[in-house]
């Protein structure tokens, strides 16, 4: 993990940093022209009960990881029990749990899980690492509670060492999943801010509840704007090749009674061209310390219409996700995931066999192409490398005065 613990601790107690509007998202069309939701768009139902993406099972019924199978959904729900640590690797993998607050939870949790089983936790920790590389809250997770889990060993006095171990592993996952729910709720908080009367909003990929303790990252911007009275019309993305916004995000969408429709990635342009979009909200997986942004593929063609047609393209994400210890985009590492992921569809074959597939996960966004980046901390404006080494610095070190970070709050 490339983290330094100055980089994580501290934020939450930092004292406010003024607010200034952002003033290239200040005029919007008015509420009146907003578009009206397709003929054939269903009407927003009641908002469902939410479903839990993760629950640990301590002792007597585990130690086990509980997880909600993102990969059968929305046809199905149901759940995945990982009773050891290379069922969890492989369930990451599958993407069964996915999502980078989530994935930080979930490697902490297999720490503690590996630590009850007696395993050796170093190498449990690197397995899980490996699972999803360019998830930089994954490695976060997994390290934050492997140091706990040392620390405790190391010091445990008359409580034997794997159990003293196992506990404040637990616990640190615990923490990390409660600071994940309240990281949540502050963005969508600082993100409403940005959100104009009568939205029109885009997304893409999934970015609500399955991927975090709380409500989400971009995902709870739009839920605030909805029960603000302020969202006209979410657009969701397909997200191909695994469809991630039309199986999860809309499926998370009709639960919360969101106004939405689903369109194809490459209708995108078209809804831009044609004064649809008012805003685009998206997630990050790891954000570079120049601003880069790395996440779903096809997040970094949306930033490229959005900047044509003068649409403000905002990513949401905590605080974890920024690695200031990856200088730009190019040192991020991108997963590339098997050419049949593209080749079929639920299993079956929409290309002829022995077809070649290219096939990454995610794509890297340049920070000019980044309207703002919002966090728990505020909204970042504009994305500079200073800025957002701001966020890993403590207060009484910042150099300079306040009024030169711009970090609104």
């Amino acid at each position: 993990m490339g983290h330094s613990d100055g980089a994580r601790a501290g934020t939450a107690d930092r004292p406010g940093m003024a607010v200034r509007p952002p003033a290239d998202t200040a005029a919007r069309p008015p509420a009146d022209t907003a578009v009206r939701p397709p003929a054939d768009a269903p009407l927003a139902a009641p908002a469902a009960a939410p479903l839990a993406a993760l629950r640990w099972l301590g002792p007597p019924e585990g130690p086990a990881i509980e997880l909600l199978d993102q990969t059968r959904l929305p046809a199905e729900e149901t759940f995945l029990r990982c009773d050891s640590v290379p069922e969890l690797v492989d369930a990451i993998s599958r993407l069964v749990v996915r999502g980078a607050p989530l994935l930080g939870v979930a490697g902490a949790y297999g720490v503690a899980l590996a630590a009850y089983r007696g395993e050796d936790v170093v190498a449990a920790a690197a397995a899980i690492t490996a699972a999803r590389p360019t998830a930089v809250n994954l490695s976060w997770g997994v390290s934050r509670a492997l140091r706990s889990y040392q620390a405790a060993a190391a010091g445990s006095g008359p409580v034997p060492a794997g159990e003293s171990g196992a506990l404040a592993a637990v616990a640190e996952a615990q923490a990390i999943a409660t600071q994940d729910a309240a990281a949540s709720a502050a963005m969508a908080e600082h993100g409403l801010t940005l959100v104009p009367a009568g939205a029109r909003i885009l997304t893409h990929c999934n970015t609500g509840g399955l991927v975090s303790a709380g409500a989400g990252t971009a995902f709870a911007v739009i839920l605030a704007a909805h029960r603000a009275g302020k969202l006209a019309q979410l657009w969701v993305d397909e997200t191909r090749p695994l469809l991630q916004g039309a199986r999860l995000t809309a499926w998370e969408a009709g639960r919360a009674g969101l106004p939405h429709a689903l369109l194809s990635d490459s209708a995108a342009a078209s809804l831009m061209a044609a004064g649809q979009v008012d805003l685009v909200l998206t997630g990050a997986d790891r954000i570079a310390a120049d601003g880069s942004v790395a996440n779903k593929v096809g997040t970094y063609g949306l930033a490229v219409l959005a900047k044509h047609h003068s649409v403000p393209f905002v990513v949401v994400a905590p605080v974890s996700t920024v690695d200031l210890d990856a200088p730009d985009g190019a040192s991020i590492t991108v997963e590339h995931r098997p050419a049949d992921e593209v080749t079929r569809i639920a299993g079956q074959p929409v290309a002829p066999a022995g077809t070649h597939a290219y096939n990454p996960a995610f794509d890297v966004t340049p920070p000019d192409l980044v309207t703002a980046i919002v966090t728990e901390e505020g909204v970042i404006q504009p994305v500079t490398p200073g800025n957002l080494r701001v966020l890993g610095t403590p207060a009484n070190d910042i150099a300079g005065p306040q009024s030169a970070v711009y970090v609104e709050r």
